[in-house]
């Protein structure tokens, strides 16, 4: 029974670690921060079952922290456009392009991106 629990408890902990680094492998990339200027391009479609679904799509700048400049396009999957002015850090990925995106406070925007924003 003990060696049962040991391998049960050692198999749940491989997994857990296996499935963070593989979240850290997905998730990794470059990080630009953006501010969302337009409310982009709304795109309806249909999922493979058929249900409808809103898209909108952009194309803004972003700037990494050293203040390079990167043309980014990605999607986001709301039945409304992003909050115009707000800014996001994106995390782009050279083989995938942009993974993911998150609103973040004007004041945490490195300075020489936020000076190529305007800021």
């Amino acid at each position: 029974m003990k060696k049962i629990l040991i391998g049960l408890v050692s198999l749940i902990i491989i997994a857990f670690v296996g499935l963070k680094i593989a979240e850290k492998v997905v998730a990794s990339g470059d990080g630009y921060y953006v501010q969302i200027t337009t409310d982009g391009q709304r795109v309806d479609g249909k999922d493979d079952s058929g249900r409808p679904y809103i898209d909108y799509k952009y194309s803004l700048p972003g700037y990494d922290k050293e203040g390079q400049k990167k043309q980014l396009e990605f999607s986001a999957a709301k039945d409304r456009p992003l909050r115009r002015e707000a800014f996001l850090k994106v995390t782009w990925k050279k083989s995938k392009g942009v993974t993911s995106y998150e609103e973040v406070q004007q004041k945490q925007i490195p300075k020489k991106a936020a000076s190529k924003l305007g800021l």
